[in-house]
């Protein structure tokens, strides 16, 4: 019987720059081997391989999706034998915390030529170069597309009933815990159920949720209160001892998009775009912020304001997408550099190592 999936984002392009939550995935874990290499070094698809190959065996595998590039993994985590393999070249930068211990540095630089990458060292850094400044314009257009939806979100804040923002939430948090107080300490993992890639928005509340029985749908408009009740509900959840998982916005990481409570069978999320979806199994259930919240005739007494705000913010949104895509465009010719001075045979042997080394793990833990 195979296992199961996992899929989320550990590192997004925000409009506060690269975000990582990788620290909050990687705890736990006994052992941690960090692959350092070049663009197409074969960092992605080793972890691919490692990660089905114990799917296969019937382990639940986590993959850790790449946010600049839409086919590509930064991680897998096989939690039940505490052991991760994760990209650690920049920009995600993994501090290791029992060098050698835990964490163990695998080099695919082994296994490339370096006489061929000697022989385009001026292409290899005008390359670099070029996609560091498209990332650093990809930031600051999405910082000015926050500016112009918090601009969306003050006309909601201003016409909001926030004593029954209060109510709701204490109703919720009262439904879904009770006086229910687990006695241990909570297991709070951070993560992006989504994020901006070259392609646009990318989500995967489908697989997050598609094991959980209750699904609350947050419907509204921005500035409705949907991030404070989800934090609010994480809160709770973290004192009682109810594991939860946060899921921030990959647009703004300051703001949650989704908490679940495995052990409750509860699955709450923003369901508006750029991830919206609507009820379709029994158990969905739709909590809607604007009808519950906001002063009747809102949306049509700013119409105007909010139809130029929408167009002005879906117009930076595409803006900042396209310097994503251009940053691949670019990392794609790099790789094929790197590609082209790689000998995959010595990687094949590196993959078998750390598969060895799992399958001990794996033996020690039976």
């Amino acid at each position: 019987m195979a296992g199961k999936v996992k899929n989320y984002f550990a590192g997004g392009n925000t409009a506060r720059g690269f975000h990582s939550l990788y620290d909050s995935n990687l705890q736990g874990l006994e052992r941690l081997f960090i692959l350092k290499g070049g663009p197409g070094t074969g960092k992605s698809s080793l972890m691919k391989k490692i990660g089905y190959e114990w799917l296969e065996k019937g382990y639940d595998v986590e993959f850790l999706h790449c946010s600049s590039d839409n086919q590509s993994i930064d991680g897998v985590i096989i939690r039940a034998l505490k052991v991760g393999v994760v990209d650690g070249t920049a920009p995600h930068v993994i501090e290791p915390k029992m060098p050698g211990a835990v964490e163990e540095y695998i080099n695919l630089g082994e296994a490339w030529d370096a006489k061929v990458l000697a022989a385009h060292k001026n292409e290899i850094e005008k390359l670099t170069n070029q996609i560091s400044e498209a990332f650093t314009n990809a930031y600051a257009t999405f910082k000015e597309a926050l500016d112009i939806h918090d601009d969306w979100e003050k006309i909601y804040i201003n016409s909001m009933d926030f004593q029954k923002a209060d109510q709701l939430t204490n109703k919720l948090i009262e439904s879904f815990f009770g006086k229910m107080k687990l006695n241990k300490k909570a297991d709070v993992r951070h993560r992006f159920l989504g994020a901006a890639t070259p392609k646009g928005a990318v989500d995967f509340v489908p697989n997050l949720t598609e094991e959980i029985p209750k699904r609350y749908f947050i419907k509204g408009r921005p500035g409705s209160g949907k991030s404070t009740m989800l934090k609010k509900l994480a809160a709770a959840a973290e004192e009682r001892g109810i594991d939860v998982e946060i899921y921030h916005c990959g647009f703004d990481p300051n703001s949650l998009d989704m908490c679940i409570f495995r052990e409750l069978g509860i699955a709450i999320f923003d369901s508006t775009a750029p991830h919206e979806y609507f009820p379709s199994r029994d158990g969905d259930e739709i909590i809607d912020m604007y009808e519950l919240l906001i002063e009747p005739g809102t949306d049509e007494i700013f119409a105007d304001i909010i139809g130029k705000i929408s167009d002005k913010y879906k117009n930076k949104m595409l803006e900042a997408t396209s310097y994503l895509a251009r940053a691949k465009e670019l990392h794609d010719k790099l790789e094929s550099i790197y590609v082209s001075a790689m000998d995959f045979s010595v990687v094949e042997k590196i993959q078998e190592e750390i598969t060895k080394e799992i399958q001990m793990l794996e033996k020690a833990d039976h």
